[in-house]
């Protein structure tokens, strides 16, 4: 067993070491367009809010890379029954994103990301309130495109669909609500 664990410790700092030339760290920021679909989902409007993180970008070949990413996004959906309602969900989303360049410094996207809920709120007429029935995990998949300048100034567009309920289950029933997200960013790499 030992000698496995020291085999893939070289191995991975032997891969780091040939790639680390084609590694990239960066910052991000944007607006995320945010609701909820599925078959339990009615007359709800979507949720303007915003999404701040980190990113890397681990070229794999000169035409493919990997994007892995850790993010705040705040999302959540707004309604009106008998009032203003918004719910605001906030995560901390981790997507792993293939990169595939195209043309000199645009990319199309897709992946997977998993979602950690660290706050979950309804906000009635301004009376905020915590909501207890929220998974804690969201998984979803996403595609999108990216443009990098030749400054290392980068712009994205990303759609990420989720594929669990963001319920849990409530009194036996389990609700078709799924994450639903458009989000527009810019960013820099600073290497």
């Amino acid at each position: 067993m030992k000698k496995l664990l020291l085999f893939a410790a070289l191995s991975v700092f032997g891969l780091t070491t040939i790639n680390a030339q084609e590694v990239r760290l960066g910052a991000k920021a944007g607006a995320n367009f945010a609701s909820l679909n599925g078959d339990d989902v009615d007359d709800i409007d979507g949720r303007t809010s915003f999404h701040v993180g980190g990113v890397a970008n681990i070229g794999i070949t000169e035409l493919f890379s990997i994007q892995p990413e850790v993010i705040y996004s705040s999302q959540g959906f707004s309604g009106d029954d008998d009032g203003d309602v918004t719910v605001n969900l906030d995560y901390i989303n981790v997507p792993v994103m293939a990169d595939f360049k195209l043309a000199e410094g645009f990319s199309l996207q897709g992946g997977a990301q998993v979602g950690f809920n660290i706050s979950s709120k309804i906000d009635f007429d301004g009376d905020k309130e915590d909501i207890d029935d929220i998974q804690t995990i969201d998984f979803g998949v996403g595609i999108g495109a990216q443009y990098i300048l030749p400054m290392n100034l980068f712009f994205q567009a990303r759609y990420v669909i989720g594929i669990t309920n963001v319920y849990e289950e409530i009194e036996g029933m389990d609700l078709d609500a799924k994450n639903s997200v458009i989000s527009v960013s810019v960013g820099y790499f600073f290497n």
